[in-house]
């Protein structure tokens, strides 16, 4: 295979144009959006005009079936990914499904199933693993500067009662999904193994969907991650890693430009702008994903090294967990 990806682009909303305008900031040569497809045809076109985009689809099926498309990012709501990222694989068709992945442990494992069974390269959009601070604690921890980890604090809110796609049930809302899969995320990239235990609480909106949560993951020999994530209010959105010899913080952890290092300097490393404005704050970040799942695509991997199906898997298993803790389950987990 050559060394360029063509791209589908599964749903025009506001993540999947911020994945298009991410790899826009990167090589044509390398990267390439070749389709948009959604549900209805008058936004897939809308879509593939603003962004020069050679094929606009009506339908997921169509672009599964598109003999010009290597990959399909997937951007659609969570209720959602389950059904077109098994659509795609079993279409052979490698995938980039937005976290998180599916709606419970089950899904999940379908999913992977669908991978395995087509062999190709499935991959949860944690794109926070991939910043250049992300690769840096990594760096850390493995060289062992950072000794062995202690502890994790990390939090995540905002107020966003207003945003429905967190609200609502139907839309396969709250804060465990859309929140809770960065501060898991970022715990396990610390510890690097699986909680011993999981303790959580928290509150829920009117329609019985979790809307701030506080948990606490204890590791082997009693290590903790602590966290709390909140549709509520805003917090320090910080994640702070502790081990024996030093600590670092990451700052706006789920897209950490910046980090405080070990020596408790500061480093920033700022994406290049794409020619578009994003939907959401820093998306251009999105371009380190998107370069390392062309590595991983044109390595003939199936899976990748930062966002394993392993790391899948245990965020899946871990969220169901809190969810159930807290008393918020959904007609996925009954079926």
């Amino acid at each position: 295979m050559s060394k360029l990806i063509r791209w589908g682009i599964a749903s025009a909303g506001k993540i999947s144009e911020d994945f298009v305008i991410a790899l826009s900031t990167l090589p044509s040569s390398d990267h390439k959006v070749q389709a948009i497809a959604a549900r209805s045809l008058d936004r897939a076109q809308e879509f593939a005009t603003k962004h020069s985009i050679p094929k606009a689809l009506g339908s997921y099926e169509e672009l599964a079936k598109s003999g010009d498309v290597d990959v399909v990012y997937i951007g659609t709501l969570n209720p959602q990914h389950y059904e077109v990222a098994v659509l795609m694989l079993n279409n052979g068709k490698h995938v980039l499904c937005e976290k998180p992945l599916a709606m419970n442990k089950k899904q999940v494992e379908g999913i992977l199933a669908a991978a395995k069974a087509n062999k190709r390269f499935f991959m949860e959009a944690v794109w926070s693993r991939f910043f250049p601070s992300y690769q840096r604690v990594k760096e850390l921890i493995s060289g062992g500067q950072l000794g062995q980890i202690k502890d994790v604090e990390v939090n995540f809110g905002f107020p966003l009662e207003h945003v429905d796609r967190l609200q609502k049930r139907e839309l396969g809302g709250g804060v465990v999904y859309d929140l809770g899969v960065y501060t898991i995320q970022v715990s396990q990239w610390a510890f690097q193994e699986k909680p011993e235990k999981i303790e959580s609480k928290g509150s829920l909106n009117a329609e019985g969907i979790d809307d701030d949560v506080s948990a606490t993951l204890t590791y082997s020999g009693g290590r903790t991650a602590r966290m709390r994530f909140s549709s509520k209010e805003k917090l320090s959105n910080t994640a702070v890693i502790k081990g024996s010899k030093g600590q670092v913080t990451l700052i706006d952890f789920w897209t950490a430009n910046k980090m405080i290092d070990i020596d408790g300097q500061e480093k920033e490393w700022l994406p290049p702008k794409g020619k578009f404005q994003t939907n959401y704050a820093n998306s251009e970040a999105m371009r380190y994903e998107a370069e390392s799942v062309r590595q991983s695509i044109v390595a003939g991997d199936v899976e990748n090294k930062n966002v394993t199906y392993a790391d899948s898997l245990l965020f899946a298993e871990i969220e169901d967990t809190i969810r159930k803790q807290i008393g918020v389950l959904n007609k996925f987990d009954e079926e």
